[in-house]
């Protein structure tokens, strides 16, 4: 059951009206990185988990997930609030309108026209939102670390969010929002680690001989040794050569006699002459063939 509180979790205070601002916050609202998409991969794990204490804590991030999407949506809503009323109204002349939407190069006109200035789940490029932004594979040890990443990668959008404002008000809110990125990061990790072993994922061991060899696949100068290629852990191959597994590297198949005869009546019908050197539309249309008589 879900009770909607109708204050915030977090104080808002906007300053002043700023369409394109506006714009560029939807990609936390609508977007890949953004707090709808971080309500619905927690969500859809937590009513999966098996696990008590990882299925409260997916159904609490979840929740506050929805908390922030609320602020966000609720900031896009009175950035937009000048442009929503100038537009519904048509106080001013088209061009003047127009510029007040499309100031500093921005694409606000886009959710402005589109959405009458509400907050729309597109990112800020008016991309729908999208299912395909939910990675969860459903096995807790990999969907935790994704979680982690998703997170991290939340924080540096909320980053660069702050760093394109001068409204205290906003600043202030955002840095609410990215400081909760880093709670649940911290929370990821300690589920994550609570579980042990956590790796490798799944159940299925690697294949021994090639789980801790690193092959040099990218050669020349830039080559560089550290703890990701060298020391106890690591067995570094130079050079490697195809194959790695002492094969000769070839794809083979077992066919049935009919389905080889197949096969081969397709390739022999199929076949390309090599001595061939046929005029083509292209040859014809570069001009350069000369005119039969």
């Amino acid at each position: 059951m879900f009770v909607h509180n109708k204050r915030l979790q977090y104080t808002v205070r906007v300053a002043a009206p700023d369409p394109g601002l506006a714009n560029l916050l939807l990609e936390q609202f609508g977007g890949p990185q953004g707090e709808l998409a971080a309500a619905m991969r927690y969500f859809t794990q937590g009513l999966a988990e098996c696990d008590p204490g990882r299925k409260d804590l997916l159904m609490d991030i979840a929740t506050e997930e929805l908390s922030h999407l609320e602020i966000i949506g609720s900031i896009v809503g009175m950035l937009n609030k000048g442009a929503k009323g100038r537009l519904a109204e048509g106080v001013d002349q088209e061009a003047e309108l127009y510029r007040s939407l499309t100031g500093a190069g921005n694409d606000s006109h886009i959710t402005s026209i589109l959405y009458g200035g509400g907050p729309a789940l597109v990112n800020s490029g008016g991309v729908p939102w999208t299912a395909a932004y939910i990675d969860t594979i459903g096995e807790p040890t990999a969907d935790l670390r994704s979680n982690i990443a998703a997170e991290a990668r939340a924080k540096m959008i909320y980053e660069r969010l702050i760093n394109v404002t001068d409204d205290p008000g906003i600043k202030d809110a955002l840095t609410f929002l990215m400081t909760r990125e880093l709670a649940h990061q911290q929370s990821f990790e300690k589920a994550l680690h609570a579980i042990q072993p956590n790796f490798p994922q799944g159940k299925l061991p690697g294949m021994a001989e090639f789980t801790n060899r690193y092959f040099n696949l990218s050669q020349g100068e830039g080559d560089t040794r550290g703890p990701w290629n060298e020391g106890d852990d690591w067995e570094y191959i130079e050079s490697p050569e195809p194959a790695v597994d002492g094969g000769d590297g070839s794809a083979t198949v077992q066919l049935s006699e009919e389905d080889s005869e197949l096969l081969q009546q397709m390739q022999d019908r199929t076949r390309s002459d090599p001595m061939a050197d046929p005029v083509t539309g292209a040859d014809l249309g570069s001009g350069l063939v000369p005119k039969q008589p």
